[in-house]
């Protein structure tokens, strides 16, 4: 693989990383960023593909951004979290990027399944789980609980991205 070909997957990783600090560090991430980061998505696939990839690039940031808005219609995750797909999208065409919120949905459920682990709450969590599939009703949280706490989900995002990119540049 050239380094031209190498340039764009780097830059999104930088990218990630930048909105991984700031997620962890202030649980918010920055749509100068993202807007940054899609003008660069869709700039690089243009350069690449000429129309072919500008339109592939639209495409992958409509399939990362309509793949995560359900979810943060029911409050599963944050808007920052759905504008942040997107921007990994625009870096990808539709195929990829479905992918890459496949495995970036994967890494969150196991970080969450981690954390959950790390606090001895799995036991507590599938109990509440359980409680309400008998009773069809959401029962919320402990307040003690994990699964209550915000998540920095693009820490999952970034890993999802990541599996994605080996994958696709280096097997």
């Amino acid at each position: 693989m050239s380094m031209e070909q190498m340039f764009p997957v780097i830059l999104l990783l930088g990218l990630l990383s930048v909105a991984v600090v700031s997620d962890l560090r202030r649980h918010r991430i920055p749509n100068v960023l993202v807007l940054l980061g899609l003008a660069l998505g869709l700039a690089s696939q243009t350069y690449s593909g000429g129309g072919d990839g500008l339109l592939d690039g639209v495409l992958g940031l409509l399939v990362g951004f309509g793949l995560f808005l359900p979810l943060y219609a029911l409050g599963g995750m944050a808007a920052g979290d759905v504008k942040l797909m997107a921007m990994v999208g625009s870096f990808l065409d539709p195929n990829l990027a479905m992918w890459a919120a496949f495995f970036s949905l994967i890494a969150g459920g196991l970080c969450g399944f981690l954390l959950m682990l790390a606090r001895g709450q799995i036991a507590q969590t599938f109990k509440r789980y359980w409680l309400m599939l008998k009773a069809f009703t959401y029962l919320a949280p402990a307040e003690d609980e994990v699964a209550g706490k915000p998540f920095p989900y693009s820490v999952a995002i970034l890993l999802g991205t990541l599996f994605i990119s080996y994958f696709r540049f280096f097997s």
